[in-house]
């Protein structure tokens, strides 16, 4: 058995990072509008303003750290910095071209997000904005023109700005119903014209980096964990409301997995990679598998950590869990106890994968890993929305980019998922590698860490023509897909 014949090939995308027109269209804030550039090493900023005073500020962006302003302060656009969400690669005035050309390589599907503030600009508005549901109800039309499935995820890091400033994002429970009037409104409108949901991108990112995943503000154990109750609360309306809409639509969870791997066979690098499972995973033990696990409650217990919660609560979770489970996987990590190795870019260095300059990693066997445990632990269909390298391109004097290091990474990916299929069974639903159309980076806010198989004419600064260019990897993709994952040479 290799890959159906309706298996669901194409590429994906985040409207923070692709979409642009920020103040057009009636669009309001959203919290990825307050964060700046940033670089390999160099992190991202988000702005803010003390009304009060006048004062201006900034806090630096790092992962697993957390996020609190000062006294009075509130995010806010400043001028002198350059804030890539705002064009981002302008897929808001250049969708059509853009659509054509996922066409044009034979997708099956593309995924992309709803900027939540384009569609309720403060995200606690009695009336949603007409303007941002026309705009993407003619991208979801312009994708069927092709026979082009969207997956649609309602929530990819970038929360209505005034609810993070307001409520301190889903930290209150009150955005819960926020949320799902916003996604009743998305599904109404959508009838058929979009299947397949995703609720919130990498949901696990609300452990690390609360701002950019639920737009919270005053960050802690409580404020995280409250956070990502509210949103698996939300998820689980979402899938009774969905049901209730149409029959026909599946909504997915999407969560953040990379397989982790021990250095030594040392049982406490064993214990060490244990828990790199479980903090990954613990998400979809809840979302996709209906409960929360031991550990995490025992956790909860050592901190003092108290949900605001109902019984209800337990039975949505329970009852209307995900219909699929989705995941971003780049390659592995590895982990271990001991402080004389190598770091990596997350743990320690493995000296048996390959790494491109900003520490990734070409794992040729991790996402036949990962889908194994994801399928062993939950039996849910599966479906890879993100798989990629990022590489510092070059666009030659001829228009062309040649990326055989993209296309040797994406023979090793596919190989690996038609050996998951084909030997272990798995019944995988799709794959839509990452940024098909070049965008910004999340991690660092940059442009020259691109991702897809069409080059965008735009530096670290967002000066360029934005004109699209073909690269190498366009044209193997076009033949892989029409060949349903055959011919990979």
């Amino acid at each position: 058995m290799s890959f159906s014949k309706d298996f669901l090939w194409g590429g994906a995308t985040a409207a923070n990072q692709y979409e642009g027109g920020y103040r057009e269209g009636g669009k309001g804030l959203s919290t990825a509008d307050v964060m700046t550039s940033g670089a390999h090493q160099v992190p991202r900023k988000i702005t803010w303003i003390k009304p009060a005073t006048g004062e201006t500020g900034y806090l630096e962006h790092r992962i697993k750290e957390l996020i609190n302003f000062p006294e009075g302060a509130v995010p806010a656009v400043i001028d002198g910095y350059y804030y890539p969400s705002h064009q981002a690669t302008d897929f808001y005035h250049r969708y059509r071209e853009d659509i054509a050309l996922m066409a044009e390589m034979g997708f099956k599907t593309f995924r992309l997000s709803i900027n939540w503030s384009r569609i309720f600009p403060n995200g606690d508005d009695e009336k949603p904005n007409e303007e941002g549901l026309l705009f993407y109800e003619n991208v979801f039309r312009e994708c069927k023109k092709y026979r082009i499935e969207p997956l649609v995820t309602l929530c990819h890091y970038e929360t209505p700005l005034n609810l993070a400033i307001k409520y301190n994002g889903f930290a209150d429970r009150r955005c819960i119903g926020f949320f799902v009037k916003y996604a009743k409104t998305v599904m109404k409108r959508y009838k058929g014209l979009v299947k397949y949901y995703l609720t919130f991108n990498e949901i696990n990112a609300v452990g690390h980096n609360a701002f950019m995943a639920a737009g919270i503000m005053k960050e802690n154990a409580q404020t995280r964990a409250q956070g990502a109750h509210n949103q698996f609360v939300a998820s689980a309306l979402t899938v009774q409301a969905a049901h209730e809409i149409d029959p026909e639509i599946m909504v997915g969870q999407m969560l953040a997995y990379r397989p982790p791997y021990a250095y030594y066979s040392d049982p406490e690098d064993q214990i060490k990679r244990m828990d790199e499972m479980h903090e990954m995973l613990w998400y979809s033990d809840v979302q996709t598998g209906g409960h929360y696990p031991n550990y995490k409650w025992k956790e909860y217990e050592r901190e003092g950590v108290v949900l605001e919660d109902c019984p209800e609560d337990y039975y949505l979770i329970e009852t209307y869990t995900a219909d699929f489970l989705s995941f971003s996987c780049y390659g592995s990590f590895t982990v271990s106890t001991h402080t004389d190795l190598k770091p990596g870019l997350r743990g320690v260095d493995n000296p048996f994968v390959e790494k491109n300059e900003w520490g990734w990693t070409t794992d040729k066997k991790a996402l036949r890993i990962a889908l194994n445990e994801l399928w062993d632990r939950y039996h849910k269909p599966l479906w890879i929305v993100e798989n990629g390298i990022g590489w510092n391109d070059e666009l030659t004097e001829d228009k062309k980019v040649h990326d055989d290091y993209r296309i040797r990474y994406l023979q090793l990916n596919v190989k690996a998922m038609k050996e998951a299929v084909e030997m272990d069974g798995i019944p995988l639903m799709g794959y839509t590698m990452w940024g098909c159309i070049d965008l910004v980076s999340a991690g660092t806010g940059e442009m020259k860490k691109r991702y897809g198989f069409v080059y965008v004419d735009m530096d670290d600064q967002g000066r360029g023509t934005l004109d699209r260019y073909r690269k190498d990897s366009f044209y193997w993709y076009k033949k892989c897909i029409a060949s349903n994952g055959e011919a990979l040479a």
